[in-house]
């Protein structure tokens, strides 16, 4: 069982989300917040699996709410088993899909698409993998991995860590590397390379504790911040 936090400041999403799960067999909602602060409260208290979280929203935002809820619930930081964060938004300002990449978030959904797909995606990110929707595109990542690096945020270890660990990687590691930068999936990174997926998965997981990566998100980032591969044209 998928054990979600609702987080959105219109009562009307919240509701529409919560009566679809709980048609769903795999998922469960075990708590609702209208606002960033109340929501980094509730996942500490409940330890859910997935928070689903609304950026724009009164006092504090989802951005911030994301940075808050990793540094307390990633694995480095100190309360153990990490809560997942999908963002869902309409993406009417890139600045706010950077942000909360910074932040730590494990995908983004925009509002319209059908309910049907957030559910899949909130099983997707549950699984440890990351999710984009088809809105945010290569294009949004790469611009972002060119901006400046910010200031050191507590949480995940930030890109220059994560930079200097790619020497420590095998030529086979990089090469899964760059095929997960460049979108592939596990099935098409396993044909890619005549590898099985279960190979392909462990190359990831390798790749995920050597650069201290939370999830293809952050991998497909480093992919492009390294030269790995190239904004598109």
């Amino acid at each position: 069982m998928i054990r979600v936090v609702l987080v959105d400041d219109q009562p009307l999403i919240r509701t529409g989300l919560r009566v679809l799960i709980a048609d769903t067999p795999d998922l469960e909602v075990v708590g609702e917040a209208g606002n960033g602060a109340d929501a980094v409260e509730l996942v500490a208290r409940l330890r859910p699996d997935v928070a689903i979280m609304d950026i724009r929203m009164p006092g504090t935002d989802g951005i911030e709410a994301t940075r808050r809820i990793y540094a307390e619930t990633s694995p480095t930081g100190t309360t153990g088993a990490a809560t997942r964060v999908l963002i869902l938004t309409t993406f009417d300002d890139d600045e706010y899909v950077y942000g909360a990449l910074r932040a730590g978030a494990s995908g983004f959904l925009v509002k319209d698409m059908p309910l049907e797909s957030i559910l899949d995606g909130v099983r997707v990110v549950a699984a440890g993998d990351a999710l984009i929707a088809p809105g945010v595109t290569r294009r949004l990542i790469a611009e972002f991995a060119a901006r400046p690096e910010p200031e050191p945020e507590p949480g995940p270890a930030p890109a220059p860590a994560r930079r200097a660990a790619v020497g420590g990687i095998t030529e086979r590691e990089r090469e899964v590397l760059t095929l997960v930068g460049r979108g592939l999936s596990n099935a098409e990174i396993a044909a890619e390379l005549t590898i099985s997926v279960a190979t392909a998965k462990a190359h990831l997981a390798r790749l995920f504790t050597k650069l201290d990566a939370r999830d293809r998100v952050q991998l497909v980032i480093l992919a492009y911040e390294i030269g790995l591969v190239a904004p598109p044209a």
